[in-house]
């Protein structure tokens, strides 16, 4: 049985209204006045006229513009519901016991104007199933609008983050294609982390071609599964599993891109084609080894089904669209059982579980239909808003193998799929899939797009 309590409160909208002197900050960035008006630079209905943005700005539409209306001054208190959030989480599962937590997260943190986000995250079980975090971010390119509100370029920003976490119930089914739902075992990981990352387009904001590097260092502790009627992994799987426990490893990422989409959040047309290297120079096994992965993708628009796909003069009109995506990686060197490659989840095959097929190499394919329902969502106050509500239809496609070689003759596997979708704004998406396969149903909960 499983049973969730999620709030999560979106951000204001509300009436197109002029701006005037004694409520906006002026064009030089001055610090603006701390009078608050919830509808300025806003419809009633949710509609965010567009600004222009300063001739000096490259690339405009990959920029994100925030209206004046959006962005409250005072503490994190003063705030609330605006742009900073409470979330509060109440569960219960048969393996890891009844529990709660809390999600703190402010999109405005330190009132920097939405330049910077912060966020605290933290649960536990009667099981001891606990999970303790926190990350915080900063975007590189950000600007003050004449007349009222920001603008950012979402592409550029740094982010450090770190956290604790003792998961009881992973799974973990053997390694290959072929292995069976019989398969199952479980296996507790006790991990903790650190990350830091820089992400930039260049040479211009907003640029098509955009670079990241990230270090994260973690230490996984394991112990055994709390999953009822499966064996232990370390039981089933004696040798990988002690291969794997006690591990410290580090590891260094390296990714360019070059990318014609204008979200990356949201996009609704243009793709990407990416490389990326995930090396580890150093980890307990004292060998290095390295996760090569190319990915590519496209989206382009479609017309409407409960929309006219707004207007030219909107700054994020409703937009339906076709999606389709696809990756392949490989494993070089020695790498413990929980860091291959793997399939299944919120954002691979999603019919089945996290974690579902294993192994040393893997490649996916999906499609996505998405489509707006409720293009102009609803307010439930005049500072809490949903943006809009969504639908999308998605199949999904892949296999792994011990090498790209095997491939060739590795089985497929597919999941299909409905999902459902609400934005808090183009930058801020949450989705809850309900996936299907030949092992039977699967829902996960997740934010942002699953590609």
């Amino acid at each position: 049985m499983f049973a969730s309590l999620l709030f999560i409160p979106a951000v204001c909208a509300g009436e197109d209204l002029q701006p005037d002197s004694a409520v906006q900050p002026s064009s030089k960035g001055e610090n603006p006045p701390k009078t608050y008006r919830p509808f300025a630079g806003m419809d009633r209905d949710g509609r965010i006229p567009k600004k222009n943005l300063p001739d000096d700005i490259k690339n405009p539409g990959r920029w994100r513009y925030i209206p004046e209306g959006r962005i409250k001054p005072g503490n994190a208190l003063e705030r609330l519901f605006v742009s900073s959030f409470i979330t509060p989480i109440v569960f219960y599962e048969q393996d890891v016991g009844a529990g709660g937590g809390v999600a703190l997260t402010d999109i405005d943190f330190r009132q920097q104007r939405r330049r910077e986000f912060a966020g605290i995250f933290l649960s536990y079980t009667t099981e001891g199933q606990q999970r303790y975090s926190m990350v915080w971010q900063r975007f590189l390119n950000h600007r003050e609008i004449e007349g009222g509100g920001i603008a950012f370029e979402e592409r550029s920003f740094i982010r450090g983050g770190a956290g604790y976490a003792k998961t009881l119930t992973l799974r973990f089914f053997g390694l290959g294609p072929d292995s069976t739902a019989d398969d199952e075992t479980s296996f507790t990981d006790e991990a903790t982390h650190a990350r830091f990352l820089i992400q930039q387009s260049f040479p211009e904001p907003g640029d098509k071609l955009v670079y990241r590097l990230s270090v994260n260092a973690a230490h996984h502790d394991l112990s055994e599964g709390y999953v009822s009627n499966v064996p232990s992994a370390d039981e089933a799987y004696p040798v990988l599993f002690n291969l794997g426990d006690d591990y410290d490893i580090l590891s260094l990422n390296g990714m360019l891109r070059y990318d014609t989409r204008d979200s990356q959040h949201s996009p609704y047309k243009g793709g990407l084609i990416e490389l990326s290297i995930d090396g580890v120079p150093l980890q307990s096994n004292n060998s290095a080894a390295a996760i090569t992965s190319l990915e590519g993708n496209w989206t382009f628009k479609v017309p409407g089904i409960f929309h006219d796909n707004g207007d030219t003069g909107e700054e994020h009109p409703p937009t339906d669209a076709i999606a389709l995506g696809a990756f392949a990686n490989a494993t070089h060197g020695k790498l413990p059982f929980w860091a291959l490659p793997s399939l299944g989840g919120r954002n691979t095959l999603r019919g089945y579980i996290q974690n579902r097929f294993t192994d040393r190499a893997a490649w996916h394919a999906s499609s996505e239909y998405r489509f707006w329902v409720v293009p102009r969502g609803f307010r439930i106050t005049d500072t809490i808003r949903i943006e809009r509500v969504g639908l999308a239809f998605f199949y999904d496609i892949g296999t792994v193998s011990d090498s790209l070689e095997d491939f060739r003759t590795a089985t497929i596997h597919d999941s299909y799929g409905t999902s459902l979708r609400f934005s808090l704004e183009r930058t801020a998406l949450f989705r809850a899939d309900l996936g299907f396969s030949d092992e039977g149903m699967n829902f996960t909960f997740a934010y942002g797009l699953s590609f």
